[in-house]
Formats: C-alpha cells, structure tokens, sequence
C-alpha cells in the first residue's frame, strides 16, 4: 500500500488549520442557510472552508485531484485525490453544538490512505492512515478492546438516516451497554479513541467516510461496507465501524443479510 509523503501530511494539516480558522469565525453567529437539492443544510461557513483548502491544494499540490462536498470534483482521476467535507454534521454546527468535525480525506488510486478528523471548536485532531499511527493531538490512540456486544456502546448520527439497518441497530441497541445518536463523523473518531464502539451508518457519500477509515483503522479498529469489503472510491456508503475484529465479526453477519 502507498503511503503519503511527509508533504502530503503537512499539507493536510495546514488544510485543517486554514479551514479551522474560517469556521470558528462563524460559529455561533447570524447565518444564512441553504438547503441543498438532497435537502441537506449548508452555509457559507461551509463553502467558505472547503475554497481555502481548496485553493491551497492547488499552490501546493496542483496535478493532485479534489472531490468535495461544496464544489464538486477536480482532476478526479489523478492517482492522489484529496477528498474535503468542511463541515461534517452542519446541522450540529448552525445549532452552535461543537459536534460537527472537518474531514481530509486522501486517496491513493481510489483507496483512503490518510485521514485528519478536525474539531476547530474543541481543537481536537485526529490523524492516521496507512503507514501513519493514529494521534489525537500528537498523543497516541487505539480502540478499544471491548470484545462483547453486552459491553460495547453503539452510535448512529440518528434513527432517521437508518432505513434497512433500523432493526439491526435498535436490535443490538437493546443488545448493547447503551446507545448513543449525534455526532456524524464525529462518532468515527470516538471509536478510534476507545470511547466508542460501534457505529453503524448508510447513505453517506465519499466525503463522509474517506477521512474516517485510515484513523480508525490505523487505531486498531475495522471499518467496511456491509459486506465487509474495505471503503473506496465507489463504495456504496453503507457503513459498519467497529472498535477491533471480534465485534466486527459478530455485527456483520446481520448487516450482511441486509445486502440484496
């Protein structure tokens, strides 16, 4: 597997950084907010982060390619392609709760190799990928080895975003130590701290998952689609995280079934 350079890492930092600095200037301030046409909020915080990392990948990395949430795609088929969703969770965001992250996403030929989930507010950085050990600001992490669903703690961003999975989730709900709803990428960087255990997601696009499964995997954890195949370029954004294998192996199964 291709690593990223020690430019690349740098650049995504300074992406984190850049980006950072223009959400906390909206924060819990007056904004307009759109609805997009999948009727999903979006506010100029939003685009606003996403053009200045944007413009700075393109100083410093012009024949790399850019998908973002905001404004689309650039260069798509080039062999490194950053991936950006400034705002992660901006409905938590245009509520002024501090649960929303930035993701930098960077792949390798369709396949995330590095991640950085950003929380400008808390200053909360998590970074990790294929040959890159996850950190949350500097410090090492790992998830946790909880190895039994009876002691596992489970999370969606809410009951509404789950369709087929809704009896899977509220199933193991019950089964679980406790339940916990809110978050969106936030929750993935839970799991790859060790206080989360579990995730369970679908309908997310590229630019929701690209930057969460190189930190969690590279904490320990396991991160596929429902069929157990590893998140890429074109992957359908039905989503299972789990804290290592053992759990992993016993939810899949049910999401499996789901597949048609």
């Amino acid at each position: 597997m291709t690593t990223a350079s020690p430019a690349q890492i740098a650049l995504a930092h300074q992406l984190a950084d850049a980006s950072a600095a223009v959400i906390r200037g909206y924060y819990r301030s007056t904004l307009s907010i759109d609805d997009k046409l999948d009727a999903s909020p979006v506010t100029q915080a939003d685009r606003e982060a996403e053009r200045v990392m944007r413009e700075l990948i393109v100083a410093n990395r012009p024949a790399d390619g850019i998908i973002g949430e905001e404004f689309g795609d650039e260069r798509a088929d080039a062999d490194w392609v950053w991936v950006l969703d400034p705002v992660d969770g901006t409905k938590s965001f245009t509520v002024g709760r501090p649960l929303f992250v930035t993701l930098i996403g960077l792949l390798y030929k369709g396949v995330p190799v590095l991640g950085i989930i950003n929380q400008p507010i808390a200053q909360d950085r998590w970074i990790g990928g294929e040959g890159v050990p996850a950190t949350l600001n500097n410090e090492p992490i790992k998830a946790s080895d909880v190895a039994q669903i009876a002691q596992a703690r489970i999370g969606t961003t809410g009951p509404e975003y789950l369709n087929a999975a809704k009896p899977v989730f509220n199933a193991l709900a019950d089964a679980c130590r406790y339940p916990i709803y809110g978050g969106d990428g936030y929750l993935y960087a839970q799991v790859a701290s060790g206080w989360l255990d579990l995730v369970i997601e679908e309908g997310l696009k590229l630019h929701d998952f690209a930057a969460l499964a190189p930190v969690l995997q590279a904490a320990g954890g396991v991160m596929t689609d429902w069929q157990g195949k590893p998140l890429q370029l074109g992957s359908e954004g039905r989503v299972l995280a789990a804290a290592n294998a053992d759990l992993h192996a016993q939810v899949l199964p049910q999401l499996r079934a789901l597949v048609v």
